[in-house]
Order: C-alpha cells, then sequence, then structure tokens
C-alpha cells in the first residue's frame, strides 16, 4: 500500500530510541523526510545516522528537552523552517516515574505535567499554524494502555495521559475542518526499556517480563515496529477519516468492551 508519505514533514520527539526511533524509521521507510528530537545529542545523532542509511531519506537530529518551553518552541520554530512546512506531529515524551500515590511531592506531579501533557499541548499548537497552511495535518501522541486499563502504581502516567485523550478528543473537533486529524495511539506492553520501570521492584525483570507475557492473548510483548505501523497508517492519507480516537497496541491485553 502506498500511504502517500512522500515528500511529508514529520516531527517525532522522543525519538532517540525506543518507540520514537522505531516510528522514525517508519515515517522515513514511507519517504517523509523526518525531523527528530531528544534530550541526548549523541543519541539523537547516531539514530538520524541509522535512520538514513537504512532509508537514504533526509532525517534532521535537533536536540530539544520537550519540558522546557523556550527550547520547544525553537525546535519547532526551526524543524519548520527546515524543509518550509510540517505535515505530521508525533508527540512523544519520556513517563514519569512509578510508585505509589503518597510518595509523590508536589514537585514530582508538576514534572509530570510539564512533560506528558503540557509539552504535548504546546507542540501541538505550535504547529497548527503551518498545518492550517498545507490545508491539513496529522498530530499523533503517544500515551499508555493505563488510560483504557489501570496499571498499578502508574498515577502520574495516567492522569496526564488521560488530560492528553480529552485534549485531544476537543482537538479533533476544532481542527477537523481544516482537514487537521487528531488521535492518540496507547501502548500496552511493548519491548523497550521503559518495560522495566512498570515491573515489581522485587521480581527479576526477565521474569517478570515472561509473567507478564501470559496475561496477553497473543502470548508476547509487542515490538516497537508494530506499534510504529499503526502511527505511520495514521500519519497517511487513507486515515484521513480517522480522528478523535485512541487505539491500543497490546496485543488484546485489555479486556474492557468500550
Amino acid at each position: 500500500m502506498d500511504l502517500k508519505l512522500n515528500n511529508k514533514v514529520a516531527i517525532v520527539l522522543a525519538a532517540s530510541k525506543g518507540l520514537g526511533k522505531a516510528i522514525a524509521l517508519g515515517l522515513s521507510q514511507e519517504g517523509a523526510k523526518v525531523i527528530i528530537g531528544s534530550r541526548n545529542a549523541d543519541e539523537l545523532n547516531n539514530t538520524a545516522n541509522e535512520i538514513k542509511q537504512a532509508t537514504g531519506n533526509d532525517v534532521v537530529a535537533i536536540p530539544v528537552d520537550v519540558s522546557d518551553a523556550g527550547q520547544l518552541s525553537n525546535f519547532i520554530k526551526q524543524a519548520a523552517e527546515t524543509f518550509g512546512q510540517v505535515d505530521i506531529l508525533l508527540n512523544n515524551a519520556g513517563g514519569p516515574p512509578f510508585d505509589k500515590f503518597e510518595n509523590f511531592d508536589d514537585e514530582q506531579w508538576q514534572k509530570a505535567f510539564e512533560l506528558n501533557l503540557l509539552s504535548f499541548a504546546r507542540a501541538s499548537k505550535q504547529v497548527l499554524p503551518y498545518m492550517q497552511k498545507a490545508g491539513g495535518g496529522r498530530i499523533i501522541n503517544i500515551i499508555s494502555g493505563s488510560v483504557k486499563a489501570v496499571l498499578g502504581n502508574s498515577v502520574l502516567s495516567t492522569t496526564m495521559r488521560m488530560g492528553v485523550v480529552g485534549m485531544a478528543k476537543l482537538m479533533a473537533d476544532e481542527y477537523g475542518p481544516y482537514n487537521i486529524t487528531v488521535n492518540n495511539v496507547a501502548p500496552g506492553l511493548i519491548l523497550t526499556d521503559r518495560i522495566k520501570h512498570t515491573m515489581p521492584k522485587d521480581v527479576d525483570p526477565e521474569q517478570a517480563i515472561k509473567d507478564k507475557a501470559k496475561s496477553i492473548p497473543l502470548g508476547r510483548i509487542g515490538k516497537p515496529e508494530e506499534l510504529a505501523a499503526l502511527v505511520t497508517f495514521l500519519a497517511s492519507e487513507q486515515a484521513s477519516y480517522i480522528s478523535g480516537t485512541t487505539i491500543q497496541v497490546d496485543g488484546g491485553a485489555n479486556r474492557a468492551i468500550f
């Protein structure tokens, strides 16, 4: 299937590794010009070179801390000026720590808000003028399966991700007339470094992953490229009638009907 992403310009955040890296690679494989951002400049540049070698397409690396308003604003401006347009925004950020509700102080709540909700709002707002000028666009948010089924000790993550769900729903309504779609992708257990932080601290991580896989109907942990395939489709022309929704990628782990 031709997803018609040739020469589309995509911004992918938190893209030096994990899900962001897999998504950047997937978009580049479909012909998109990809601009990646994350805090670690060395890792980011290495990722950009890997993707260039794998696909032969333009990949631009710009370091950014998405929780810093000034850095994020400069990043979006520089990204937009690189190719003269922005067609796709992939909002993504490392998750906050896991612990019991009672153990988090105001500072940790504020950090989670700035990283996992406010950064998504800021980036989305700043790309909208470019998408409106182009006559359309795609905003895709990576959140968490915890918005559908509560994950233990994920109070910071779940609270902020639920905020993103509400924001995306309202944005889809407001910007639909501009042919801008807004969707969320909610990963379940995907094989990234983040998995280790969701496991019990008193259990061997490898064994914990095997135990978790037993409760997944497909019997295994997901691969980053499997989630990236969904994101790439949502970024495509063929997904132009999908907006305001949250799609899970969890191997059937969530048994909820709605």
